[in-house]
């Protein structure tokens, strides 16, 4: 992907899930992926629903901080996710994010999740600006 996406995927949390590569496509829509790893599944050898939370929260988190002020930071307040098809080991899922609205204080993102054209999972959350 970019410079951007090696940055993301080597800090924090995510790093222990598998990581996330990220980049910008425009001014508010961004696109993120990740590649189901073995230690990502269930017990129903599909992607455990926590992995797709945690790389939702990262990659549409990731897309709010783009939009604020360097010198701020955002943390999620709320995050909805419909947990809609399956993925499996070795799958590269794809998150498409979009910045929906963004005032002094909050940031509102939207994602669909994406294996192949397979759809997996939808989301929407709102990011706090501290």
């Amino acid at each position: 992907m970019n410079d951007i996406a090696n940055e993301v995927s080597k800090k924090g949390f995510i790093k222990h899930i598998g990581g996330i590569e990220f980049k910008k496509i425009s001014e508010n829509n961004f696109e993120f992926r990740s590649k189901v790893q073995n230690f990502n599944l269930n017990s129903a050898n599909i992607s455990h629903g926590g992995y797709i939370a945690a790389i939702l929260d990262n990659g549409m988190g990731s897309a709010a901080h783009r939009v604020i002020d360097e010198d701020k930071r955002c943390v999620t307040i709320s995050l909805d996710i419909k947990f809609i098809g399956i993925s499996k080991e070795n799958d590269i899922l794809i998150g498409k994010v979009t910045i929906i609205k963004k005032t002094k204080t909050l940031v509102f993102v939207k994602a669909d999740l994406f294996e192949s054209k397979n759809i997996i999972a939808t989301s929407s959350g709102v990011w706090k600006i501290i």
